[in-house]
């Protein structure tokens, strides 16, 4: 399992995947918004959404849970 945790202090401006989603690595999971800038957040790997922690709107602190991937079968 791979948990992405939040770099920094940041609204959540949007979700880009859904639960049961395959991603590959770089691929945006959602999009923050920290001084006017939107960060998109990306995992290390390929894996499949687990669980969505935060919602459009939230403000997250630094090492906040934002997405759990779990293993993705192989291709």
């Amino acid at each position: 399992m791979e948990s992405v945790r939040a770099e920094m202090v940041a609204g959540v401006l949007s979700i880009a995947v859904d639960v049961g989603e395959v991603v590959e690595a770089g691929q945006t999971l959602l999009l923050l918004e920290s001084m006017k800038m939107e960060i998109p957040v990306v995992p290390e790997g390929r894996g499949r959404v687990a669980r969505v922690t935060v919602s459009p709107g939230d403000v997250v602190q630094e090492g906040d849970l934002l997405v759990v991937l779990e293993a993705a079968p192989a291709t």
